[in-house]
């Protein structure tokens, strides 16, 4: 198997999915657990040894996260450092995220940079949850149509990202 995050995804999306979803029953953890596993087999697949265990290798790293949701009850850190280092694997994530509407923004961060619930978020904000889980969609989206049209990644049938990045500011 090519080790690229790209046949990562390919290979085991689906099956991690599931995985994912008969242990934390609830399809939004499910993908941000999911997000947070797939940033971090990507940060980590050079660093591989075996290469012929990254179907265990990455079940683990699902697991961990896993873990990490039931130990806390909450969305995973989200591992990216919004400081500059998500330039190593995303050229453009920083900057898409400093250019949201100061509305998604004040969700986002929290949420995915802090490790802060939705319901938090939505106390501190003084607004309802179901709002802030709005924004928090509403962002993603924006985010996604970023990436596909600054950095050419295009969506699944599942409208997810997928692809490598061909961005003329990355190159």
């Amino acid at each position: 198997m090519d080790l690229s995050t790209t046949k990562v995804w390919e290979e085991f999306y689906t099956d991690l999915y599931f995985f994912t979803l008969k242990r934390v029953k609830n399809k939004d953890i499910t993908n941000d657990i999911l997000q947070n596993s797939f940033i971090k087999i990507h940060r980590n697949l050079n660093k591989l040894q075996q290469p012929n265990k990254v179907r265990q290798w990455v079940f683990q790293i699902t697991r961990n996260e896993i873990a990490n949701f039931h130990k806390g009850n909450k969305i995973p850190d989200n591992p990216i450092n919004i400081n500059g280092t998500a330039k190593d694997f995303l050229c453009c994530f920083d900057r898409f995220v400093d250019e949201l509407p100061e509305t998604y923004k004040v969700v986002i961060l929290p949420v995915y940079f802090q490790g802060k619930k939705q319901a938090e978020v939505a106390k501190d904000l003084g607004i309802s949850l179901p709002n802030v889980k709005a924004r928090i969609r509403r962002a993603k989206n924006i985010l996604k149509d970023r990436f596909t049209n600054c950095c050419k990644y295009i969506r699944n049938e599942r409208g997810q990202l997928v692809g490598e990045p061909d961005c003329a500011i990355c190159n």
